[in-house]
């Protein structure tokens, strides 16, 4: 390995143990109340010392949707892959959508909670280099949903609809989850995941008594 790139590791980790601080502090008491030195104090480091990182909390905010919407594509990609039958492919998707962890639930949260900031254009060029990244990502993820229920309409897995009207459904029934689930809270995760897996497969034509065998053979 290079010293370049020894060098650069130590800061790449930082870099990276700042967002998941961020992201915790975004997920439990929000990205308005949440202010750069209490971000700064749970990784250890003075304020002024994000700013070697990232060039503002928006910016941070930023990357954490970016980083959000990446992992849910890449993994979408790999299970729509993995199945040549659409609909076992729909539903191992759907059922992937669950197995988070709770970083990955605060993660979603933020993303649910925040992604109207995406909205309007930032005053610098590096916030807004990153603003436009997440709504391109987004705009491909919705892509790819599109064009797999597509695929699934023309073989008959699923009844035909408009493929991007019903990826905006499904995908804003799973959102919807974020604005209330919590980890400790009343609803167990496995039960918010069985209830919500069988109506987004409905959602998508999917009829209940099918879902429901579909789901617990997968």
């Amino acid at each position: 390995m290079s010293t370049r790139k020894r060098d650069r590791a130590p800061e790449g980790a930082k870099r990276r143990e700042i967002l998941a601080a961020a992201t915790e502090r975004f997920g439990r008491d929000g990205y308005d109340d949440t202010k750069w030195a209490d971000i700064a104090g749970d990784v250890g480091v003075g304020a002024t010392a994000l700013y070697h990182y990232f060039e503002s909390k928006q910016h941070c905010l930023f990357l954490i949707l970016d980083g959000a919407i990446a992992d849910f594509h890449a993994r979408f990609e790999r299970l729509a892959r993995a199945h040549p039958d659409h609909l076992d492919a729909l539903v191992g998707i759907v059922r992937d959508c669950f197995e988070l962890d709770e970083h990955e639930i605060q993660r979603n949260r933020v993303l649910v909670a925040e992604q109207g900031l995406l909205a309007t254009r930032s005053e610098t060029p590096r916030e807004e280099e990153a603003r436009q990244a997440v709504r391109e990502r987004a705009r491909e993820l919705e892509f790819s949903w599109a064009t797999f229920l597509a695929g699934a309409m023309e073989h008959g897995a699923i009844p035909n609809a408009d493929p991007r009207l019903l990826t905006r459904a499904i995908l804003g029934l799973y959102n919807s989850i974020w604005h209330w689930y919590r980890p400790n809270g009343a609803v167990a995760l496995h039960r918010a995941a069985e209830f919500y897996a069988e109506r987004i497969l409905a959602l998508a034509g999917v009829p209940m008594g099918q879902a429901q065998s579909k789901l617990l053979a997968a």
